[in-house]
């Protein structure tokens, strides 16, 4: 009986290579004949099953690995199917990842591949390899047939990625190829203090009071930014740019990037944007890393839902309307975000000093401060060049007025009532 189970697991990981590699390779027109010949044989037997679930978990560590090997990291691959195939395929991009994490010491993995982790909420479930497939079939009420096509669906679409710039170090790769990008846990005071005040821009009922929140957060931003420049200019540090990728999907994708990229360069970070897989890559130092990300979703919500209460009637509904409003939130978000960071890098330049509770106290102007300022900003430029030599730019059209001026005047209120999704 041991033998026929060994003998069994042989038979079934050759059989999936082979079903993969034809759905791999298939033209377009041949797709559906190559994964209905290898879901069959896959399927075939419920003896065959327990070992074709073992076999799958066990490519799986290969065929994830070399996603990670190419520059793409969790969030990126289930990005990719949520994008692209149907929420089974998701399940099952969540389970493969989490199956291919086993390999790894949670040590061993970057702060934000941690994070990522926790947010798919990324864990194995199933009692053992062999049962993986039975079990994910009796959750989502799938036959034998059915689960291998949509195995062979996700592998497909994953193995056909190409390369892309990394933007952290791979699980498992050497300590030396590993970069310093500042502190890899916990949270400087300063950022649980912007956290707290875009949470209460977002809650609170008083478009005046969520301007002031959302300002004073920037403010916030920029005096963190100016002390690590100058933490980093006093002791000589080393420290060099980072990267993150955000995602950034339809509808309006376009506005949304020019908000992203309007947050991001007001605090000394650039974007670049990756249109066919929606997300955009921010490069900067890692603290202005972790408050464009937390500027930008808090904007995102509160466009969004300034632009669901704008405009008058069937008007506000188009498509021209809700373009131009966004692209207008954006430009005035950018002007608005400048100013902020401007007053406050003038007023650190004269020695006054923004505390985390707001207010100043007044310090001994610092004669390196712009120049580290200036210095933080060419490595960015400089790490952007090394990651993507090939830029192009993009732009946004306008062709709606009254969607241009209530986005200018949504983006001077920046309120928010509530969370909600842009739809169609």
């Amino acid at each position: 009986m041991g033998k026929r189970a060994q003998q069994g697991d042989g038979n079934a990981g050759p059989l999936l290579e082979q079903a993969v590699r034809s759905v791999l390779t298939a033209p377009e027109e041949g797709l559906d004949l190559a994964l209905d010949t290898g879901a069959s044989l896959l399927a075939a037997s419920a003896g065959q099953w327990p070992a074709v679930s073992r076999a799958l978990l066990g490519y799986a560590d290969t065929a994830v690995g070399r996603c990670w090997s190419a520059g793409w990291r969790p969030a990126d691959l289930v990005r990719v199917v949520r994008r692209g195939l149907k929420p089974v395929h998701l399940a099952l991009a969540v389970d493969l990842i989490a199956a291919e994490a086993r390999r790894h010491p949670v040590a061993g993995l970057d702060r934000r591949w941690q994070e990522q982790l926790r947010e798919l909420e990324a864990e194995v479930w199933w009692p053992t390899d062999e049962q993986y497939l039975g079990a994910f079939a009796h959750r989502h009420r799938l036959d034998r047939f059915a689960l291998a096509t949509a195995v062979l669906e996700l592998l497909r679409s994953w193995g056909r990625l190409p390369p892309i710039a990394p933007v952290g170090p791979a699980p498992g790769a050497s300590t030396a190829a590993r970069r310093p990008t500042g502190p890899v846990t916990g949270e400087p005071r300063m950022l649980a203090r912007i956290r707290a005040l875009l949470a209460k821009a977002e809650s609170t009922e008083y478009p005046e009071e969520a301007e002031a929140l959302t300002a004073k957060a920037q403010q916030l931003m920029a005096q963190h930014s100016i002390d690590e420049a100058l933490v980093a200019a006093a002791a000589a540090d080393r420290n060099t740019p980072a990267a993150l990728r955000i995602g950034v999907d339809n509808p309006y994708e376009g506005p949304k990037t020019m908000l992203l990229d309007a947050v991001a360069a007001a605090n000394r970070c650039r974007v670049v944007w990756a249109k066919e897989f929606g997300f955009c890559t921010v490069i900067g130092f890692d603290g202005d890393l972790d408050g464009v990300e937390l500027l930008y979703t808090s904007l995102l919500v509160q466009a969004t839902h300034a632009l669901n209460k704008a405009g008058s009637g069937k008007d506000s509904r188009s498509k021209a309307f809700r373009q131009s409003f966004l692209v207008a939130y954006a430009a005035r978000i950018r002007e608005r975000l400048t100013a902020a960071t401007e007053r406050t890098t003038t007023a650190a330049a004269a020695g006054r000093h923004l505390r985390e509770d707001g207010t100043e106290e007044q310090l001994l102007p610092d004669a390196r401060l712009l120049p580290a300022l200036a210095a933080r900003s060419a490595a960015v430029d400089e790490e952007v060049g090394r990651l993507f030599p090939k830029l192009v730019s993009q732009r946004v059209r306008v062709s709606d007025g009254e969607g241009w001026a209530a986005g200018r005047a949504a983006a001077d209120r920046a309120a928010l009532h509530g969370r909600g999704e842009i739809h169609n």
